[in-house]
């Protein structure tokens, strides 16, 4: 099991806002209990100086705030709610490969949800915090049906400027296999693109690659040597399937190995030449950890979230700036990967320390499962109660920690969320010393 290195870099305390600024955060916070503002991004911009515009795969963000891939996003009325709710982006419910066949290498990830537990949850600082477990992993409906789905979800997402993403699980080759069914990455890969295409003919898609957290607890992750070439293998092969047509994000896993191997896990995704077919265009980084003897119905060994996710993300990515930094190579080398951060992001507190790691655009899940009672928005949706708390928690939330983070940093009021999250990828030695002051 990993051991348990604490993050550094904590935004603590109270956020040091203006008065004018925290007076008008405690007035919206009460006043829109009721619902958010119909122009939510202009309010914002207009009221605090804060643009919210970010970028998830290359296609832009009218906010950072987005669904991960999930039992939240597998039909189209949940997709319907988050457009109107005001939502950044979705990922869509996983997919698991197939090739022209029908057959598929890791069907076993084709399990429907039985039953799902929300439930408090302390990590190893003491804190406490919420964890969702159920037993089903991918899509288990047709592979025809996931297509329709992703067409009428991208009609919807359109028309509210909120991006949609698939999600797709392919062949991963066990220790024991020395061979890949490429025809899963051609076949599944081309058929999602048409799709796309029907929508977007300009615009690569965003592809996400899930390495799910359950792999952790697999055969196929037994050997450090294997998910390496896992890595090195999946871009070309996803590239290679939609030449110039997709945008490939690694959806990292946390494994059982030490916080060293998750290092070595993030310097094999930077170690293609950049722009090269075995590239990734963007990391989303990092989904939940693996507990191998929690049972769960008749399933032992679970995915968990909660503190111990949020910190052991943290840390890991603030100590690979720091090594990025430091090492000779740094000078000549291609930029870092844009961040898609997931990982107990329950506030906007936390959203900003992502944020202050690189992070441009924040998945969640949890959140949108949490009982009516953590939220103080009265009415509407999960969804919008979610943004509300988000955003405009006067102690808690983005903006207030986004107004305290542009005070510290010197930060123009122009920049956007993908160029604070640039800077700080950029500039990690100055938030770090800027924390231990």
């Amino acid at each position: 099991m990993w051991e348990f290195l604490p993050p550094k870099v904590r935004l603590r305390g109270t956020p040091r806002v203006r008065e004018q600024d925290a007076l008008q955060l405690g007035k919206d916070f009460e006043r829109f209990r009721a619902g958010l503002p119909r122009l939510l991004e202009s309010y914002i911009l207009s009221t605090y100086g804060i643009d919210l515009t970010s970028d998830y795969g290359g296609l832009k963000l009218k906010n950072p705030f987005g669904k991960a891939s999930g039992q939240l996003s597998l039909a189209r009325h949940q997709v319907v709610k988050d457009a109107e709710a005001g939502l950044g982006f979705v990922v869509l419910k996983t997919l698991i490969a197939q090739d022209r066949a029908g057959e598929q290498a890791m069907r076993e990830w084709a399990i429907p949800e039985t039953r799902m537990l929300v439930e408090r949850i302390r990590g190893r600082s003491g804190e406490e915090g919420w964890t969702v477990t159920w037993k089903g992993r991918g899509w288990f409906d047709t592979f025809q049906a996931y297509l329709q789905f992703f067409d009428e979800s991208l009609t919807v997402g359109d028309a509210a400027g909120m991006p949609v993403a698939p999600s797709v699980k392919y062949h991963l080759p066990t220790p024991e296999e020395d061979s890949w069914k490429e025809d899963e990455y051609a076949f599944t890969t081309g058929a999602l693109v048409d799709v796309w295409t029907r929508h977007h003919r300009d615009k690569p898609m965003p592809l996400e690659k899930d390495f799910s957290p359950t792999l952790a607890g697999s055969g196929r992750a037994a050997q450090q040597a294997k998910i390496l070439e896992w890595l090195e293998k999946v871009p070309g092969l996803m590239h290679r399937a939609a030449p110039g047509k997709v945008a490939v994000g690694l959806k990292i896993f946390n494994t059982l190995f030490e916080d060293s191997f998750q290092l070595c896990l993030l310097d094999a995704v930077h170690a293609p030449p950049f722009a090269s077919d075995d590239r990734a265009e963007f990391l989303v980084y990092a989904n939940r950890l693996f507990d191998p003897a929690k049972s769960f119905e008749d399933k032992v060994g679970v995915a968990y979230g909660g503190p111990d996710l949020s910190d052991r993300n943290l840390a890991v990515l603030e100590r690979y700036l720091a090594a990025r930094l430091e090492s000779p190579a740094a000078a000549g080398a291609a930029p870092a990967l844009p961040i898609s951060a997931t990982g107990d992001i329950h506030s906007g507190r936390i959203a900003a320390e992502y944020l202050l790691r690189g992070a441009s655009s924040l998945q969640m899940h949890t959140l949108f499962q949490l009982p009516d009672s953590e939220f103080a928005m009265q009415g509407g949706g999960k969804t919008e109660k979610a943004l509300h708390r988000l955003l405009f928690e006067p102690q808690e939330g983005f903006i207030a920690w986004v107004l305290h983070l542009r005070e510290r940093f010197g930060w123009k009021p122009e920049l956007n969320v993908l160029e604070m999250a640039t800077w700080c990828q950029h500039n990690w030695r100055n938030v770090a010393e800027s924390s231990a002051d």
